[in-house]
């Protein structure tokens, strides 16, 4: 709800407020970002100027404490007394960087409004408002700040648009999509911050004076520094505590930044980053920043995941993929890289169908001269040493097994060993006069050239129809350098015209085949973004299969993304990224957390392994929706060696208790389940899971009546074959008593194996799932 009462913009949420006010100068001024406030309480809420300050600019004499540099602003301008960060740098049409945008007018219209060359949130409930309001400076330059608020998400997104009428031209160096001043409460601010195998590592700092910035310069929203930052309440918890949440719609360079100021006002900024940025308007000329998110929750970090969750489910990804299943895959990347013919990736999806896995995907290798990573991008001509009869009789073959098709792209990169690279090198990156540099052996292909993204366009789309394709996995495995296109005249312009062209060439291929379910990657995690979830419904996560460190990455990750967002698969242990060894169980308990996937060699498992696998698939399929789509939510635990997760539909929810190192006879773990109906009943129960013999060691001695030799032919051999069951717990409990905690059975203590123990070990876990009583 948006509504404008003497002077005041009241823009509300289910359980947010967001005010400011039109100030007597014609300035936006922050009333009230946060818990949702009675009108009455605005006198209460507003910081004041009652005190002159010393070394400061008045903006105007009449009145000496009318400083902007105190004042808490909803857009900032340059040159007028606010020595803040600026979320504008302008070259202005009379040459100065002086900017002073004061409120001219404004409309509230019913809906969001769409973007004319970004993509921006839908109206997911059709409860969305807008409010647009004009500023202008007096050259003649405007700028409409866009408001739209998603009440029932407890979501608010902004935006701007400059538009040059002045005659004379003028240059944006940096413009924001959003800039807010809020009172500081105490506030720390946190980053997802990492690089490839290690995305999103949550990193927690105290907002003191100065600025902190959250920035990517990488040509991508970067694995480095995610778009998206939290600033909480210090000693916020998972439900409890003040928590915002910001991000941005965007795939290219994004800068977020925090400053404290000297009177203790918190500036919070996010948009495009404005390194090697600039950009010219002339009269009649608009430029349009991406869309900023912000949300705002009082019941801790679950609430802020709850807002963003539903919000990105609903209102970003789109179309067929839209809230619906996503299949069960094997990707044959780690089992094979490069090395396959035909006969092993049939021998593999039989295999993968007998396990109840509903789509292959082959990934690297399949094209021109690629039986490594340093020939053959670029082209789309079929390796018929490798597959003959192509991809289309592969794709058949595949088809008639019962499992859908999918194949991997990385169609914005280009090797120089390769047929495009000696008939146009020209497509590719490079600076006048200087050598290229590579990553992995490959440069970038110019997506700001029309050429280029229509050959892309061409050749992607024709392997697509020939072979049926029903998902695509589109990579880009390095980050830009040699920002430089010939086909512009600012060069300034380079990196986000080249993100408007991968929006323009994913739109033209996957808006005529709504069909194709698109995986987003980029080296794992360098584009997890909400720009690419417009297009692609998931995006892999992370190139780092282990468990444990999945546990982190998508932990961190679920802070500001749906768990329908995230690919996740269980791979083969020891892990190639960690040398770790975990168990399958947990390998799985993490990734069903996630969309489902596995990438491992299956020529490779035993017979239990396998039985273990088909288990698991069918548990998966049964609470996929619940794990997809439904609430996800961390619950806290009095472990500081344990973590856990849990997926609710609201009438079903699924937990899963996960084991960092273990502790020598440790004490009792608690299974808290949130969300019940607190005197309703419910059933609870373990989900069973296999323990291998090799799990043992030399205590398989002990319960023998003769001496076998731990890793011997008869111990191994049995292994295959032969698991025992890890405990299985059983309750029927009330709501209340679920939300309090259930007392769980005991952990290995160091003897006497039954199947009432649980033996977790290192990185052991399990699932339980909770459902309502049958009377």
């Amino acid at each position: 709800m948006i509504q404008f009462e003497n002077n005041v913009f009241y823009l509300e949420t289910e359980n947010s407020s967001y005010w400011f006010r039109i100030s007597p100068y014609g300035h936006l001024e922050t009333v009230h970002y946060g818990k949702k406030m009675e009108r009455c309480d605005l006198e209460g809420l507003l910081v004041k100027r009652t005190a002159q300050t010393g070394s400061t600019v008045c903006y105007d004499e009449k009145d000496l404490l009318y400083v902007l540099d105190n004042i808490p602003l909803q857009w900032s301008g340059n040159g007028r007394g606010d020595y803040r960060y600026s979320p504008c740098e302008i070259r202005m049409p009379d040459s100065s960087f002086t900017h002073d945008f004061v409120y001219q007018s404004h409309k509230i219209e019913r809906g969001s409004k769409s973007m004319q060359s970004l993509p921006s949130a839908l109206d997911g409930n059709g409860d969305a408002e807008t409010l647009i309001i004009n500023l202008k400076d007096i050259n003649d330059v405007s700028l409409d700040l866009y408001y739209t608020v998603f009440p029932s998400f407890n979501l608010i997104t902004r935006r701007a648009v400059l538009t040059n009428n002045n005659e004379n031209p003028l240059e944006i160096r940096r413009l924001m999509s959003m800039m807010i001043d809020l009172p500081d409460r105490g506030f720390d601010m946190s980053t997802l911050d990492g690089s490839w195998i290690k995305e999103a590592r949550l990193h927690k700092k105290e907002i003191s004076y100065g600025m902190w910035v959250n920035e990517s310069t990488t040509g991508a929203s970067s694995n480095r520094h995610n778009p998206g930052f939290l600033i909480a309440a210090r000693g916020a918890e998972e439900d409890r505590g003040e928590v915002y949440g910001f991000n941005l719609v965007y795939s290219g360079n994004h800068f977020g930044f925090v400053q404290k100021s000297h009177l203790d006002l918190i500036r919070i900024g996010i948009g495009m980053s404005p390194h090697c940025f600039s950009w010219d308007l002339k009269k009649g000329e608009s430029f349009e920043t991406p869309e900023a998110l912000l949300s705002f929750s009082d019941r801790g970090f679950n609430g802020l995941r709850s807002n963003m969750h539903g919000f990105i489910n609903k209102c970003i990804v789109r179309g067929e993929w839209k809230e619906k299943e996503r299949p069960v895959l094997i990707n044959n990347w780690e089992a094979d890289f490069f090395k396959f013919n035909r006969r092993s990736l049939l021998r593999s999806a039989r295999q993968a169908k007998k396990l109840g896995v509903e789509l292959f995907v082959l990934d690297d290798g399949w094209f021109g001269d690629r039986n490594n990573d340093s020939a053959g991008l670029g082209d789309y001509r079929v390796n018929t040493k490798k597959l003959p009869g192509g991809i289309k009789s592969l794709a058949d073959r595949v088809r008639k097994l019962g499992l859908d098709f999918g194949l991997w792209f990385e169609p914005e990169m280009v090797n120089e060993d390769s047929d495009l690279f000696r008939s146009h090198p020209e497509w590719a990156l490079k600076e006048p006069f200087r050598e290229p540099v590579r990553g992995r052996h490959q440069l970038v292909l110019d997506l700001c050239c029309k050429e280029v993204r229509d050959y892309i366009v061409e050749n992607v789309g024709k392997i697509l129809d020939e072979a049926g394709v029903s998902y695509v996995k589109w990579d880009m495995n390095r980050h830009i350098s040699a920002a430089f296109s010939p086909s512009l005249k600012n060069q300034g312009e380079f990196y986000h015209r080249y993100i408007l062209g991968l929006y323009e060439v994913l739109a033209r291929i996957f808006s005529p085949r709504p069909h194709i379910l698109l995986e987003s990657c980029s080296s794992g995690g360098n584009r997890f973004d909400l720009g690419m979830l417009c297009f692609s419904p998931q995006i892999w996560t992370s190139d780092n299969t282990d468990p444990v460190e999945r546990q982190e990455i998508q932990g961190a990750l679920s802070l500001l993304y749906p768990l329908s967002a995230m690919g996740a698969h269980v791979s083969a242990s020891p892990h190639q990224q960690t040398l770790r060894q975990t168990s399958l169980s947990t390998r799985f308990n993490t990734a069903c957390f996630g969309l489902l996937g596995y990438e491992l060699d299956l020529k490779f498992l035993t017979s239990a392994e396998k039985k273990e696998i088909k288990e698991q698939i069918s548990f998966y399929k049964k609470y996929r929706k619940v794990f997809q789509f439904g609430s996800f939510s961390v619950i806290g635990t009095h472990k500081d060696n344990q973590k856990h997760w849990q997926c609710s539909d609201g009438r079903t929810a699924v937990s899963g208790l996960f084991q960092m190192k273990a502790k020598a006879a440790d004490g009792h773990s608690i299974l808290k389940v949130k969300g019940m109906k607190e005197n309703a009943l419910y059933d609870v129960e373990t989900k069973p899971q296999r323990l291998y013999i090799k799990r043992f060691g030399g205590l398989i001695k002990h319960v023998l009546p003769f001496s076998l030799n731990p890793d011997g032919l008869v111990l191994r051999t049995v292994n295959k074959y032969y698991a025992l069951w890890d405990c299985v717990e059983k309750y029927r409990a009330s709501g209340k008593l679920l939300d309090y905690g259930i007392l769980l059975n005991n952990q290995f203590m160091g003897t006497y194996y039954n199947n009432r123990t649980h033996l977790w070990g290192d990185f052991g876990s399990c699932l339980f799932v909770t459902k309502e009583a049958v009377q």
